[in-house]
C-alpha cells in the first residue's frame, strides 16, 4: 500500500518555528514528509534540517516527498534524539516540530493493525519491530489488561471488556482486530454500542501500550527542550486528552517563573520562566481543514519560545 499521509495543522506548525535560513531544525514524526517539505522549503544552503521516524515506510515515503533537498533522515523514536543528535555532531536545534499520534497511513493499511474497521492481524507496532498488540491481548494478565484500558484509554467499561478478553482468549488466542472489536462489543452497554462504536478507546490504549507512547513523550519533550537554542522553539499537535495533558503541563511548567505564596513579600525561591507561549490557547483546525480531514478535528497545536538563560 503507498504511504499517504494528511498533515493536520501544517502551516501553522511550520510557520510557528519561525524558521531562519541558517538554522538546525528536527521533525521529530517525518511521517509522510509533509511538515517537513515545508520547513526544507523555508532553509537556505546553510540551514539544516533532521527527519525522524521511528516507522520505516514514513522514511521511505519521506525521502520520496523531499526529493531535490538535503535533509538527514533517521530511523528512531524521537525519544532517542539526545544520542542521534551527538552521533551526528549536532548540539542544539533552532527548533522542532512533533506531530504526534498514529498516521493516516497506519490507520488507513489494514495490515498494520491499528484501526477497528477493518479485520487484520493485531499488531500496532509504528517501528515493526518488538511486543504486538497480539501479544498485550493474549499474554496481559487481566488486572494488567484493566490498568491500561483505564490509564491509556479512560475506558470506564475497563474491567468487563478485559474479562472479556481473557475469557475469550481462554478458547483461542485472539487473533485479529476485528476479533478484538467483537469481544469490546459484547462487554459493553447496549446503549454505548447504539450511540458510537465503543472500541477506539481500547485500541488507543492497547497502541499507546504497544509503542510506549507516554513515555516516549515525556522524555522527549525534556531532551527537545534542553537541545533547544535560545529564541528556539518547539511546536507540538495533539490528537488526544493524554497527550496534549503532559504537553500542556510541561509547557506551562517551563514558562511559569517564582511559584511563592503570593503573601510572600519578595521572591525567595528564585524560579524564573525558560521559556514563553506563543500559543496561548491551542490553535485548532478551522471547519475547511476538518472538511477536508475529519481527522484533523481533535488536533491542538501548542508553541513555545525558549528565553535566553
Amino acid at each position: 500500500m503507498e504511504f499517504s499521509h494528511k498533515s493536520v495543522l501544517l502551516m501553522p506548525a511550520v510557520d510557528g518555528l519561525n524558521v531562519k535560513e541558517d538554522g538546525i531544525y528536527a521533525d521529530c514524526t517525518a511521517g509522510g514528509g509533509g511538515h517537513s517539505l515545508e520547513i526544507a522549503k523555508k532553509l537556505g544552503k546553510n540551514g539544516k534540517l533532521i527527519c525522524f521516524d521511528r516507522d520505516k515506510e514514513a522514511i521511505e515515503a519521506a525521502k520520496k516527498r523531499l526529493e531535490g533537498y538535503s535533509p538527514i533522515f533517521v530511523n528512531r523514536n524521537f525519544c532517542e534524539i539526545k544520542e542521534a543528535l551527538c552521533e551526528l555532531g549536532t548540539d542544539h536545534l533552532d527548533g522542532a516540530l512533533m506531530d504526534l499520534g498514529v498516521s493516516s497511513h497506519q490507520l488507513d493499511d489494514p495490515e498494520r493493525g491499528f484501526s477497528f474497521h477493518n479485520d487484520a492481524p493485531l499488531d500496532m507496532r509504528m517501528s515493526g519491530e518488538g511486543m504486538s498488540a497480539y501479544d498485550v491481548v493474549n499474554e496481559y494478565p487481566e488486572e494488567k489488561l484493566v490498568g491500561i484500558l483505564f490509564k491509556y484509554g479512560e475506558e470506564k467499561f475497563a474491567r468487563g471488556i478485559a474479562h472479556g478478553i481473557v475469557t475469550a482468549r481462554e478458547n483461542e488466542p485472539v487473533k485479529t482486530t476485528g476479533e478484538l472489536a467483537e469481544i469490546i462489543k459484547r462487554n459493553v452497554p447496549l446503549k454505548v454500542r447504539k450511540e458510537k462504536n465503543p472500541c477506539r478507546k481500547t485500541f488507543q490504549a492497547i497502541r499507546i501500550e504497544v509503542n510506549g507512547e507516554l513515555d516516549a513523550l515525556d522524555k522527549a519533550l525534556d531532551d527537545i527542550f534542553g537541545l533547544l537554542a535560545p529564541g528556539g522553539r518547539l511546536s507540538v499537535i495533539t490528537f488526544h486528552s493524554l497527550e496534549d495533558r503532559i504537553v500542556k503541563q510541561r509547557f506551562s511548567e517551563w514558562c511559569t517563573g517564582c511559584t511563592c505564596p503570593k503573601d510572600f513579600p519578595v521572591c525567595v525561591c528564585g524560579k524564573k520562566p525558560r521559556a514563553f507561549h506563543i500559543t496561548r490557547k491551542p490553535i485548532t483546525a478551522d471547519e475547511e481543514e476538518i472538511a477536508e480531514n475529519p481527522r484533523s478535528r481533535s488536533a491542538k497545536l501548542r508553541i513555545i519560545e525558549k528565553l535566553p538563560q
